[in-house]
């Protein structure tokens, strides 16, 4: 028999959930079958499975001890904690992340990863004792590519990570890009809108001014901020927040972003020496429209990252 106890961060999950977080092994299936045989217990009573938790809930399973084996987070401690932290208070952490780091492993199974330098982070302060912790583990509330740098947002606590994932989903939080784009953008603002389609196949999405059943559609709002001859430094702000939108919008507008190989030839790029595309998330509004709980004070605040290299010719941005 093993017996979970609901703690803060297991709070408002679903049971069937929760256990499988805590023991992975039991599938959807295996937890169906072991509710019908009254083998899953919460608060000494059988419960549906989409019974939400509260804190100081006990369950207990009735299952051997094999399957309520959890795999050891092996990389917590032994991986980097070498991260710019930009902010960070007990609920949240704002980092300036790399070109060419990765937020989460990917299919190359690559462990340098922010969202472990994270961890490990807050492990080494204490903060974060992942043997204290049933089902919750710091996680990232946005992502950006592994060839863009800038601000993404860490949450430390599951009531922290819920309301910024809704946040964000609600665009009450306005994520502001810098660009390097090739040529003299015209006009100076706007707003640009067209269709996109994503390719799994590729990771690659394409650009169409025609909607149809299977594109979406995009807003990329932009402004001009400064013009060195060859090039335009552009703010970006997405309307719309899809894959790669900012990257093939302005390539099907004939101004590719300078480094960036996915969406246009490698002739500028060779000619100025970018390995990654000219993209930073530089700037982080919070603009809460609704309620926002225990991170409501960070209503109307907002965070900057470094300039990037690509931006720092451009004095009317300093």
């Amino acid at each position: 028999m093993i017996e979970l106890s609901v703690g803060k961060n297991d709070a408002g999950q679903r049971l069937d959930r929760f256990v499988n977080k805590c023991c992975p092994k039991l599938t959807e299936g295996m937890l169906q079958k072991l509710n019908r045989k009254n083998c899953i217990k919460l608060c000494g009573k059988k419960r549906p499975l989409n019974t939400k938790l509260e804190v100081g809930d006990v369950i207990r399973l009735y299952i051997s001890d094999d399957l309520s084996e959890k795999p050891a987070p092996h990389v917590i401690g032994t991986a980097s904690t070498d991260i710019d932290v930009i902010y960070e208070d007990e609920n949240i952490l704002l980092v300036n992340k790399p070109c060419g780091l990765v937020v989460h492993e990917d299919a190359d199974n690559e462990q340098d990863t922010l969202i472990n330098r994270i961890q490990s982070y807050l492990f080494a302060k204490g903060e974060y004792r992942p043997e204290e912790e049933n089902s919750f583990a710091p996680a990232l509330c946005n992502r950006i590519d592994r060839n863009t740098c800038g601000i993404v947002i860490a949450a430390k606590n599951a009531e922290a990570l819920r309301i910024m994932s809704q946040k964000i989903r609600d665009r009450e939080i306005q994520k502001l890009y810098l660009c390097l784009a090739a040529g003299k953008l015209t006009p100076q603002s706007g707003v640009l809108t067209a269709f996109l389609e994503k390719d799994t196949k590729t990771n690659t999405v394409k650009i169409s001014d025609r909607k149809t059943p299977s594109n979406l559609t995009i807003k990329t709002g932009y402004r001009v901020l400064g013009y060195d001859g060859e090039n335009s430094l552009v703010e970006v702000d997405l309307l719309t927040g899809r894959t790669h939108q900012i990257r093939a919008h302005f390539a099907y507008i004939g101004h590719q972003l300078i480094g960036d190989g996915k969406y246009d030839s490698n002739k500028l790029n060779k000619k100025y020496g970018y390995k990654y595309q000219a993209l930073c998330s530089y700037r982080l509004i919070f603009k809460f429209t609704t309620d926002a709980g225990i991170l409501q004070y960070l209503d109307k605040k907002e965070f900057s990252a470094p300039l990037p290299e690509f931006a720092k010719n451009f004095k009317s941005v300093e």
